[in-house]
């Protein structure tokens, strides 16, 4: 099979609660039969042509393929240029996918948030991905793409304006309204079944630098606690995806030969609005941990959602800049589903002019993929010289 003759992208997955997003997103974006190429996948044919009939996808093509069948999954992998995998928990599912595209020279886009699973998958596959010109691309969702595009155009003003990096960039999320489904809470709960029965990986899950091998930079923030900040004049407080977020971004700044720096630090935290009692106002997501795999929050739900997210840069010199970036749905799936759609499509038609590996979004797709996500994904990324006293979100 020729590269002509291969689909764009297979959304593997697809009868999960993620992945039927994906593929109404991708239909309503780009139908069936157009510029884009693309087909689901999934290991039950019943329920794969069930999605189909339910979205109205038409002639779309319907892969079978099953996570604990190599000759199925070489087969997928084979027919198309990119492997959307919404598939997790990844640790339980994902690395044989991840195995399959590394070995036969295929793209691979996830939603993961998984540090123990992306840990290991580097350590096997990294060299393999390079050898066959693979891009894996992990956590293509709101956990990290809103964070690593974020940092790397916050970097890229303080280059154009300053003439250096920012040495030190705050994450605060100012605003989010969201909620889990119920395959981020398997995800969770297989991460924590892992550190229950290996606790010396508690180390990993932990390290900033966890994605960095051979590479260990200055100690950064623990962000686990209630701390008042005067320089934002609020409290900010733990974040839940900042166990999996910086990692990326300081593996971002390893692959692209440390443009940050290597003193650079970045943490990321919530800013609490507190009222009169000391109690917040802003609470983060909504956990019903007793959500089963396919459940999740309304089409009205993830319609309401949105997010607010500052960076906030400086460095020893007195430069100061904060980039603000939004989203105008839910994080965790109206928005992700927009978002890693966006980024298959565009890995998908990016030729490959550059060995393969484990690569992170920033390092892999840059500014050109943040001009595709404010054009489609309903995401805004702006500058702002002082840091705001307000959300700038309307809602």
């Amino acid at each position: 099979m020729t590269t002509n003759d291969k689909l764009d992208i297979i959304v593997f997955g697809a009868t999960g609660f993620t992945g039927k997003l994906v593929s109404e997103y991708l239909n309503k974006q780009y139908g069936t039969s157009g510029e884009v190429r693309w087909g689901i996948a999934g290991r039950n044919n019943d329920k794969l042509q069930a999605v189909a009939e339910e979205l109205e996808l038409g002639d779309v093509p319907v892969v079978i393929a099953d996570s604990e069948d190599k000759a199925s999954l070489d087969a997928m992998v084979s027919r198309c240029k990119v492997v959307l995998n919404t598939a997790g928990p990844y640790m339980k599912y994902g690395s044989s996918v991840v195995e399959s595209c590394a070995r036969l020279g295929t793209d691979h886009v996830d939603l993961n948030g998984e540090p123990l699973w992306m840990h290991e998958v580097l350590t096997k596959y990294e060299e393999t991905a390079r050898k066959s010109g693979a891009r894996i691309v992990f956590s293509c969702g709101f956990d990290s793409i809103p964070s690593d595009l974020g940092v790397q155009f916050l970097q890229e003003q303080a280059q154009a304006k300053y003439s250096r990096p920012f040495s030190r960039v705050k994450c605060r999320v100012k605003r989010v309204l969201g909620e889990v489904s119920g395959g981020s809470v398997a995800s969770f709960g297989e991460t924590m079944e892992v550190l229950k029965t290996q606790p010396e990986l508690f180390t990993v899950f932990t390290n900033a630098f966890a994605l960095t091998p051979g590479f260990e930079g200055p100690a950064q923030p623990a962000g686990d606690k209630e701390i008042f900040e005067e320089d934002l004049n609020s409290w900010s407080g733990p974040f839940i995806m900042a166990a999996i977020n910086p990692k990326n971004v300081h593996r971002t700044n390893l692959l692209l030969g440390h443009p940050y720096g290597e003193d650079f630090v970045y943490d990321e935290m919530a800013i609490l609005n507190k009222d009169s009692s000391g109690n917040t106002e802003n609470a983060e997501f909504s956990f019903d941990m007793s959500l089963k795999p396919g459940e999740g929050p309304s089409k009205e739900k993830q319609e309401a959602g949105y997010y607010e997210m500052w960076f906030v840069g400086s460095n020893n010199e007195g430069d100061s800049l904060t980039a603000i970036i939004t989203g105008d749905q839910d994080p965790g799936y109206g928005s992700t589903s927009k978002i890693i759609s966006e980024a298959a499509v565009f890995l998908s038609k990016k030729p490959k002019d550059e060995d393969g590996g484990i690569l992170t979004p920033a390092s892999a797709m840059g500014s050109e993929l943040r001009e595709k996500l404010v054009a489609n994904a309903g995401l805004t990324f702006s500058i702002s010289e002082t840091i705001p006293t307000s959300s700038t979100l309307s809602r």
